[in-house]
């Protein structure tokens, strides 16, 4: 393995600490015998060329330092390869890096842990969710929740989770359940109502809602949560167990296993680790040992 580094840096996560966060994560990989270079695009598109070069020049690993946002991103630039993903998480969410066990909003800490890791070969292959060419390492929301995303992205105040909060509410006063089609590994379609279908190869989005809390990022199968055709008073009641797992246990909730899914609704976006994939109908599937990971 190379002793070179690649920090993937996106400097506007978590309202600037991404910036912040590279200078000690790299002075901790330094400090561990590693050279570090830094890549920063101009743009997103920009950005993931000079990490698909990086990963082709053959860097010793790849560490994304932003939110699941920059995650995303440098997944689609190590999947498939062997080149060890890193994470420095300071953004909002930060989902993925607590799937994977690494330290949250603290980059110095989040740097030793990968200097370590990549020393003492602990990596591990992980599953990630594929729909077309894009692939995702924690859950494919659609639904009531990518519904307040849609309107939270319109929003251009106020900023951060405040944003989303509001979003959330004006959602809830228009709130119907939306006809959906599922298809899983069986073939069979099922018609149903539900409030949202969130497709998890990781348990968590959002900063820690736990909507899949049984999903394996190395079981091969996606945890899939249906939400039914419940009551707005249902959805209030239900959502702040959210954050714990509990909601599973609710009648009106549904969860299955499936490698393969697609998932067909009128005017509904998909997003994927919090980014926008398109508008359903969209097929996922989940692809064993995609990325291989620096983690505890």
């Amino acid at each position: 393995m190379s002793s070179e580094i690649t920090l993937f840096v996106n400097p506007t996560a978590g309202r600037g600490r991404g910036a912040g966060a590279a200078q000690p994560a790299a002075s901790a990989l330094r400090a561990a015998g590693f050279t570090v270079r830094t890549v920063i695009g101009e743009d997103s598109a920009d950005a993931l060329v000079r990490a698909r070069a990086a990963v082709a020049d053959g860097t010793g690993a790849l560490v994304a330092v932003g939110g699941d946002g920059m995650a995303n991103l440098a997944l689609q630039a190590v999947a498939g390869t062997r080149t060890p993903l890193g994470l420095v998480a300071v953004g909002t969410g930060n989902d993925f890096a607590r799937a994977l066990g690494l330290p949250v909003r603290d980059p110095a800490a989040a740097g030793r842990v990968i200097a370590e890791g990549l020393k003492g070969a602990r990596l591990r292959d992980v599953d990630l969710g594929q729909v077309g060419d894009r692939f995702f390492g924690t859950v494919l929301a659609s639904g009531f929740d990518s519904r307040v995303n849609d309107r939270g992205n319109r929003m251009r105040w106020p900023t951060g989770r405040l944003k989303y909060d509001l979003a959330m509410l004006a959602e809830l006063a228009a709130f119907k359940p939306f006809p959906y089609r599922i298809t899983l590994d069986d073939g069979e379609a099922r018609e149903i109502e539900a409030t949202l279908v969130a497709v998890g190869n990781g348990s968590s989005y959002g900063g820690g809602m736990r909507i899949c809390p049984g999903a394996d990022l190395r079981d091969g199968l996606f945890d899939i949560t249906i939400v039914g055709d419940c009551s707005r008073a249902t959805l209030l009641r239900v959502f702040p167990s959210v954050y714990r797992g509990g909601h599973v246990g609710h009648p009106k909730v549904t969860v299955v296993r499936a490698a393969r899914i697609e998932i067909t609704a009128e005017h509904i976006t998909g997003y994927a680790d919090g980014e926008p994939l398109g508008p359903l109908p969209l097929t996922a599937r989940c692809v064993p040992g995609a990325v291989r990971v620096v983690g505890p």
